[in-house]
């Protein structure tokens, strides 16, 4: 290849990467114009997306560590998660986990019905992470500095009971 050659792929490459930037630069103020950060209004279904699949790959990878063993899931265990869920979760999820209240309907994103597929579909160990960690930036707080161990695996084998129990 000579000189001539490769000064025409190396504009023709700076002209592609211009045009990217310049597109980069024009959906980023066409966004700026038309994004709004209320919680009250639906977010698209691109932003819906990328923040869902954003979420379980983050939620997916944290949740690979080593996890304290879990205590049996019995109707013990599911019992005290229970208790537990009626004073730290009904707030947001409602009192059976099933109908958030008007203030989880409220916030973005929603806090979901926890017998619904979406929820269910989580393994026990990304939910506990979930319920131990909490999510930024959604309105799940994080229970491991209140809760041992124990007591969030309780929360879980309540929140799969809801799974069993659909109306």
């Amino acid at each position: 290849m000579g000189r001539s050659d490769q000064g025409g792929a190396i504009r023709r490459r700076r002209a592609i990467l211009l045009v990217l930037g310049l597109l980069v630069v024009l959906g980023l103020a066409f966004a700026a114009n038309h994004a709004s950060i209320s919680a009250l209004e639906e977010p698209g279904p691109l932003e819906t997306y990328a923040a869902t699949k954003a979420k379980q790959w983050l939620v997916s990878r944290s949740a690979r560590g080593p996890l304290p063993a879990a205590p049996p899931d019995d109707a013990t265990s599911r019992a005290a998660g229970q208790m537990l869920f009626s004073g730290r979760c009904a707030f947001c999820h409602g009192q059976d986990g099933r109908e958030p209240t008007a203030e989880g309907r409220s916030m973005y994103p929603r806090a979901p019905a926890l017998s619904s597929p979406r929820v269910q579909s989580w393994s026990d160990t990304e939910l506990f992470w979930i319920v131990k960690h909490g999510i930024r930036l959604t309105g799940m707080p994080g229970f491991g500095r209140i809760h041992s161990d124990d007591e969030i695996w309780h929360l879980v084998h309540y929140v799969r009971s809801l799974n069993a129990q659909k109306r």
